[in-house]
């Protein structure tokens, strides 16, 4: 009897240890599935990649800061158009100030993720230091790069719960505009910048894509014919009353030379005798990302609505 018990215990010892064994093995080796959970794969316009499905330390190298910004995304490194927006001053004040050119100083901040335009310099350098993912600008419209940054975030349905409200209040408030001011009414959006001014068409930032694309605001004729296609056109001093519309949005740089706005061609312009010319902070109207957006709808609301 005692010969018989003692393989049979064996053979439980031995089996006992086996399963312990397997245990112990899967739990340092986690299993593919567990892996994959890790990173997710963004279709990007240069095809497939692998990125974070939860980035915690993103590096904007262009116009994308407030995109990021807009679904509570941790950033660590900004271009410098978006550390000099006033608007993002507070958010932005322990975020590092970077270029596609100091690669060091991005590789100091450890990014899990880059994003960039597709003119970025040193893009294959940037992908050794994290996953690197580009976008050619006004490629697509501006609600979708919204949707699309979603996507790369893993945050697409935040990004399309927003977009589905924002065209809600933004074309409500053109409707609510345009029965105030008279449909026929034109307006433009002219900026200062150094010694040149410009005028932009329907989708270079500047609130145009709310003006003209979601309110169906009116451009004068002239704007229509140059800018439009390109999306912005340099133009003169003497020439600007062609281009300016019955109101007129001037996205004014502070550090820019604004002796223009002293000429009598500038004060004779029926928007500025009619004081229907709105002054705005060019550095803060620059982009159209969800905060901008929000900021510049609010803008229009209240001046020409006068809410």
């Amino acid at each position: 009897m005692k010969k018989l018990l003692v393989p049979f215990l064996l053979l439980i010892v031995l089996t006992i240890s086996a399963c312990n064994s397997a245990t112990t093995k899967q739990e340092s080796n986690p299993t593919k599935a567990e892996n994959k959970a890790t990173t997710i794969t963004y279709q990007s316009e240069n095809g497939p990649i692998d990125v974070p499905s939860n980035p915690q330390r993103v590096v904007v190298l262009s116009s994308f800061t407030g995109n990021v910004m807009a679904l509570n995304v941790k950033l660590v490194g900004v271009d410098s158009w978006s550390k000099m927006n006033p608007r993002f001053e507070k958010a932005l004040k322990d975020v590092q100030e970077v270029s596609d050119e100091s690669l060091e100083k991005i590789i100091e901040l450890k990014p899990d993720l880059i994003i960039g335009l597709s003119d970025t310099k040193n893009i294959d350098k940037l992908k050794q230091i994290a996953p690197t993912v580009t976008y050619t600008y006004a490629k697509v419209d501006y609600l979708t790069q919204q949707l699309e940054i979603g996507k790369l975030l893993n945050k697409e349905k935040e990004a399309k719960t927003w977009i589905d409200d924002f065209k809600k209040r933004a074309q409500k408030a053109g409707e609510d505009i345009k029965a105030k001011i008279g449909a026929d009414k034109t307006i433009s959006v002219i900026e200062s910048s150094d010694k040149q001014l410009y005028v932009f068409g329907n989708n270079w930032g500047r609130g145009t894509e709310i003006l003209y694309q979601e309110m169906k605001l009116e451009m004068p004729k002239k704007v229509k014919e140059m800018a439009l296609k390109d999306g912005f056109y340099a133009l003169s001093l003497e020439v600007l009353p062609q281009y300016a519309g019955d109101y007129v949005i001037l996205s004014k740089n502070p550090d820019a030379d604004n002796s223009f706005q002293q000429t009598d061609t500038y004060k004779n312009m029926p928007a500025v005798k009619n004081k229907q010319l709105f002054e705005v902070n060019a550095k803060e109207f620059y982009f159209n990302d969800p905060l901008t957006l929000d900021y510049q709808l609010e803008y229009f609301i209240k001046n020409l609505l006068g809410k």
